[in-house]
């Protein structure tokens, strides 16, 4: 895959670019490396020199916990920058793995620091990214403390098919997400038993289904009703739902 095209493209979503930013974007040098199933891309703790895009596959955010166990904070597809804030912190206060097989390219801190000072708006439209993140992480809080069970998962179900219909990746109202049950569990703070119970409630809804790392949406009006689902804080410029 061509990392600019993709970059180009996730920043497009939500940000104005000009012909010379898409030139810088262009004369990026973008590192590819590929990560197996649940290898960390990050640690907690690390200083890194560089962030990443993501190319194809999933990763995830995730705090490690004192007991070995993972709290997964977000997901993340082709077109994200999951770690952007990096440029702008010392040390990370998470981690990043893979979520199944993923692809992704690093860009070094200094060549984007450089990229930013000739190109503010290209750095304002990075940092919308990270603006976009926070957002996220907001919503999540709100959702796993304040929403039903049901309504928790069908938000979270939402969130990711939208936007992964923004950029294309969802066809035919399915998506590939390939999230076990127990991360999803992880995600939402539900016990494996409780997450099952509430995929047969959301099933029953005839809304929403998800199995084997497939999510498929019957209708998606039920799904955000269920979900109390309003997509404003992705603040994305087209609606593609």
């Amino acid at each position: 895959m061509e990392a600019d095209r993709i970059v180009i493209n996730k920043l497009r979503e939500h940000s104005r670019l000009t012909g010379d930013d898409i030139t810088e974007i262009r004369n990026l040098n973008f590192a590819p490396r590929e990560l197996p199933d649940q290898e960390d891309l990050i640690r907690q703790g690390d200083e890194p020199d560089k962030s990443v895009v993501v190319l194809s596959g999933w990763v995830a955010r995730y705090h490690l916990l004192s007991g070995g166990g993972r709290q997964y904070l977000s997901f993340h597809m082709a077109g994200d920058w999951p770690d952007a804030q990096a440029l702008f912190v010392d040390r990370m206060d998470h981690a990043v793995c893979a979520i199944g097989p993923a692809l992704v390219a690093g860009i070094q801190h200094k060549e984007l620091t450089r990229v930013i000072a000739r190109r503010p708006g290209l750095g304002f439209a990075i940092w919308r990214e990270t603006l976009i993140d926070a957002a996220i992480f907001r919503e999540a809080i709100t959702n796993n403390s304040a929403r039903t069970k049901p309504a928790r998962m069908a938000h979270l179900f939402c969130e990711l098919f939208y936007r992964a219909r923004a950029l294309e990746l969802a066809h035919d109202d399915r998506l590939e997400l390939p999230v076990s049950l127990v991360q999803l569990g992880e995600a939402l703070g539900m016990a494996i038993a409780t997450v099952n119970r509430t995929l047969v409630e959301l099933r029953a809804s005839r809304a929403v289904d998800f199995r084997s790392g497939l999510l498929t949406v019957f209708d998606w009006g039920r799904l955000c009703a269920i979900g109390e689902f309003d997509p404003g804080y992705l603040h994305l410029k087209k609606q593609p739902l």
